[in-house]
């Protein structure tokens, strides 16, 4: 797998267990992201975790490829969870009324996306393009503030 050029921030990692893990050196950056690889995050939430670049991630991750410590997770994408979702139509119904589930469906397709899995790295995408929607200043400003909150606590 060659990830030497192009965007990996989305790329999602595992270890692979070895039995002659112990024989390998690490300096503190593979080590780092070594203990971070869990197969369910993805590089970008490591590096906002650990504070690492993505070029020191790359260069990482190049190394534990190479030795064979880690693999890449097939069709990994990190979801949002019902709670997001139900918070979102929540949120969108206050602000303009019974449409809401059809507005977030018409976004969500807008979006080239479906709504399970819908994509954690673009629900901040989803909000604003919903926010577009609620013609009302003082109910969109609620509406974002819900929903920036909703995102932080999750995470995402």
């Amino acid at each position: 797998m060659d990830i030497s050029s192009g965007d990996i921030s989305a790329m999602v990692f595992r270890r692979v267990v070895r039995e002659d893990a112990a024989e390998y050196s690490f300096d503190a950056q593979m080590l780092t992201l070594f203990m971070e690889l869990d197969g369910k995050k993805s590089l970008a939430v490591i590096a906002k975790k650990t504070g690492l670049k993505m070029s020191s991630l790359r260069e990482a991750v190049n190394k534990l490829l190479k030795i064979k410590l880690i693999e890449a997770v097939a069709e990994a994408i990190s979801a949002v969870d019902a709670d997001f979702m139900d918070t979102l139509k929540r949120e969108l119904s206050l602000a303009i009324g019974p449409l809401a589930e059809i507005l977030i469906e018409d976004a969500v397709n807008d979006l080239g996306q479906s709504l399970t899995p819908f994509p954690t790295r673009r629900a901040p995408e989803l909000v604003e393009s919903l926010s577009r929607e609620i013609q009302r200043e003082d109910k969109r400003a609620v509406f974002k503030q819900a929903m920036v909150r909703k995102i932080k606590e999750k995470g995402y």
